[in-house]
């Protein structure tokens, strides 16, 4: 019986991908052991997953769950045989795809009609109860509506063997390894006694506090933030790079089932969901049965009382008819069951007035509006403040202090304004505009903003009271200026008791201050002051990178003081001493020839200069050339006949770095930041006041960059690290790290499963590394 649909990858036979056993002797008692070994853990952490995500009853400790899971790991990598589909290591993603591949859904998968109030919902009981010929009060099944994305699942003989989304209803794209990734899907079914074949339908979606998360670290990182929970789950399904999708917040929950063979059915959907749930699935835990319409309108009632505490989204209550007799019976219309229906809530967004906004500075220096409102009920609470991210979100709801704006609150999340709703008063007058400041609101220093980047950053990192205590700890830190015994809590006490204000005035404390504090005795205080004063001989990219100056790590910091020799003349540079820029910041080489096709056509008037070119440029509407590109555009060449003269290369942006590995943003970073007066005051002290100094005529490469001018190559899977996290670790001791195998290769670096750059490495005799080398040496040079 198919009671929503079914689904099949398209692939020539018309048949599922097979399930692989492990290719081992099973007479060798090694190999036998191993097998058991690793069926063993399997088991193990499939039984502590379900229990984990289904039951939410942990049977053990996170730091246990890692290592028996390090411990499969290690089996299988080294003995890839023995790997199967369905192991949990396998939870990591895969290798990029080029493109999804389609998916047939052999019977629809449908959608939902809806209705919004009580007297709709009654009329939908009435048509069920007609169409049945019936006057009983019907059962039906009860369950939230989650704000996420659809998708099925196929089971062949308990293992998993491919996800799809929904796509039209008819067609969707094959997302199996992306659904892998996703720990409360399970990869084997439990129990036994299994479907030959099981379609189940589900609905993936990110929990509030893990989509919270993941904007507060785009939001750090200067990257685009996600709209909304629905939003950040569908991109992550659509990831072609599995990896990805395999380090988003990802949870799913079952709710009906497809095609199934080689399985009785039950009487009730409700009974489908309770066999769902011993084979491995996470549920709802709200999903309930009523009968008739009041027991159902007490449903309501109840989810929608504890809508603003889940920690997910949902828009809405799904009733559906729970005997699957019935079901048949009621059958479907279009694109939808008769047996189901949706009743969607009302918004949680209320209408308030925008009084204030402030500015706040993170301790990265991230300069964050937050809007203060007329107190306001919505979602369960009281609203008085919500954030507005950033300069470009102001611009982009177009609001002034005053406004009338409507405020949404989703569960936990910080509520946020969505739009005006209506301004009162002049709206010209200048009074009420939201004006982003120039200088951070805590220290004075300049704000910045990188051309790329939406978040703007207080310049006074050294200096600026926000920023403080990261400062602090970065300069401390092992790879920056190393000094043994400051640690964190320690940072945060000298902080509050305002003994330290800059990194500088750590060389001014004494044993009666640091003896004073908690956990700090007369022994521990005069070691500390013993490594501080074994700090102030250092290297200069050690210095460099102690200053924490934005985009500026290590290897940057090497490249600059090998460039530049010395501080001095590292603080008079300019941008021009770092990269050669030429063209219009903005204008490639397709707005350049829509420019001068334009210009040929003869539609431009005789003359214009300056101010009226740049108009006649923004008003002219040309493919790429906005306001800001045509203002630059009429600075570069100040007129029209210079600009119809230029050609092309003179028009497109360039930019060739005089410094290996340093382009215009870090430029722009270290400029702006010894522009700063806070910033050089506090270098000054720590170059005299403090004596930091290092010795002259050194290679700031061979000090500090033992891997410097070496090529490094990493191939397939590493277990103590991502690979991105091994390439930013070999860089930082001066390794270039390269995606192809060379003759100039040094070293080749091979994790499990690592494909043709091994062979090729080998026929090279190129020098091989395994994890636990690499392991080895980095730990070597970090105690160094």
């Amino acid at each position: 019986m198919n009671i929503i649909g079914s689904v099949s990858r398209i692939i020539p036979d018309g048949s599922f991908p097979e399930v692989i056993e492990p290719m081992v002797d099973a007479s060798d008692p090694n190999d036998k052991q191993l097998v058991d070994e690793a069926a063993r853990l399997r088991d193990q952490l499939t039984r502590y997953n379900y229990n984990y995500y289904v039951l939410d009853d942990p049977l053990i400790s996170d730091a246990e769950y890692d290592r028996l899971l390090r411990r499969l790991q290690q089996l299988e990598s080294e003995r890839p045989e023995i790997r199967t589909a369905d192991s949990p290591t396998q939870r990591v993603g895969a290798p990029p795809l080029s493109q999804f591949a389609q998916v047939r859904h052999t019977v629809a998968m449908l959608s939902l009609d809806n209705v919004f109030d009580a007297a709709e919902f009654a009329e939908f009981d009435r048509r069920v109860r007609r169409k049945l010929q019936t006057n009983e009060d019907l059962e039906y099944a009860c369950e939230p509506k989650l704000d996420g994305v659809a998708v099925s699942l196929i089971y062949q003989d308990g293992v998993l063997v491919c996800g799809a989304t929904r796509g039209d209803g008819m067609t969707g794209e094959d997302i199996t390894a992306n659904v892998r990734t996703v720990a409360s899907v399970p990869l084997r079914l439990r129990g036994n006694n299994l479907p030959e074949l099981l379609t189940v339908r589900g609905e993936v979606y990110m929990p509030l506090h893990g989509f919270e998360k993941l904007n507060q670290h785009a939001r750090a990182e200067g990257q685009k933030v996600f709209v909304n929970p629905r939003n950040a789950a569908a991109g992550s399904l659509r990831q072609l790079d599995s990896r990805i999708t395999a380090r988003r917040p990802l949870a799913m929950s079952a709710y009906g089932i497809g095609e199934v063979r080689g399985w009785q059915l039950p009487p009730t959907h409700v009974e489908i969901l309770h066999a769902l749930q011993d084979w491995g699935f996470a549920l709802n835990g709200l999903v309930a049965t009523a009968t008739g319409v009041v027991q159902c309108e007490d449903y309501y009632a109840k989810v929608i009382a504890c809508r603003g505490q889940l920690d997910y989204d949902i828009d809405g209550i799904v009733y559906k008819v729970n005997a699957l007799a019935l079901q048949e019976k009621l059958g479907f219309v279009a694109r939808a069951p008769r047996w189901a229906i949706a009743r969607k809530f009302p918004a949680q967004e209320a209408m308030t007035r925008l009084l204030d906004v402030e500015f706040q500075v993170g301790r990265t220096g991230a300069i964050t509006p937050v809007a203060r409102l007329e107190p306001v009920f919505v979602g369960g609470v009281t609203v008085s403040n919500a954030t507005l991210h950033n300069h470009d979100e102001i611009q982009r709801l177009g609001i002034r202090l005053g406004d009338q704006v409507i405020v949404r609150r989703a569960g936990d999340v910080i509520p946020q304004i969505v739009r005006a709703a209506q301004s009162d008063g002049d709206t010209g007058n200048a009074t009420r505009i939201i004006e982003f400041p120039k200088q951070c609101p805590v220290c004075g220093s300049d704000i910045e903003r990188a051309e790329d980047e939406a978040v703007a950053r207080c310049a006074g990192g050294l200096y600026c009271p926000a920023q403080r205590k990261e400062a602090i700890k970065h300069f401390a830190s092992r790879r920056a200026m190393d000094i043994d015994g400051l640690g964190d809590r320690l940072v945060e006490q000298l902080v509050d008791n305002g003994l330290v204000n800059d990194p500088a005035d750590l060389y001014s404390l004494t044993v009666e201050q640091l003896a004073g504090l908690e956990r700090m005795a007369e022994k521990s205080a005069q070691n500390l002051l013993a490594a501080l004063n074994a700090s102030r001989v250092t290297t200069f990219p050690r210095f460099l990178y102690a200053l924490g100056i934005r985009e500026v790590g290590e290897v940057t910091a090497a490249a600059l003081a090998e460039h530049f020799g010395t501080l001095e003349k590292l603080r008079k540079a300019r941008i021009q001493d770092f990269v050669q820029v030429g063209g219009i910041k903005g204008v490639g080489t397709a707005t350049a020839v829509a420019l001068q096709d334009y210009l040929r056509s003869g539609v431009s008037p005789s003359e214009a200069q300056g101010e009226d070119l740049a108009n006649w440029l923004t008003a002219a509407r040309i493919r790429g050339i906005t306001g800001k590109i045509a203002r630059a555009l009429a600075t570069e060449f100040n007129t029209l006949e210079a600009l119809r003269a230029a050609r092309v290369d003179d028009m497109v942006y360039t930019h060739k770095s005089r410094i290996d590995g340093v382009g215009p943003v870090v430029a722009q970073h270290v400029v702006t930041f010894f522009q700063q007066k806070h910033n050089l005051e506090v270098v000054d002290k720590l170059c005299s006041s403090a004596g930091i100094h290092w010795p002259a005529g050194v290679s700031a490469k061979a000090v500090s960059q033992p891997l410097a001018g070496q090529t490094w190559v990493l191939t397939g899977t590493l277990q103590a690290m991502s690979r991105e996290q091994a390439k930013q670790h070999l860089q930082s001791l001066g390794a270039r790290v390269a995606g192809t195998v060379s003759s100039k290769t040094d070293v080749l670096v091979a994790g499990s499963d690592p494909g043709s750059k091994l062979a090729k490495a080998t026929a090279l005799n190129i020098a091989i590394f395994d994890e636990q080398k690499l392991m080895q040496m980095l730990d070597t040079y970090r105690e160094q």
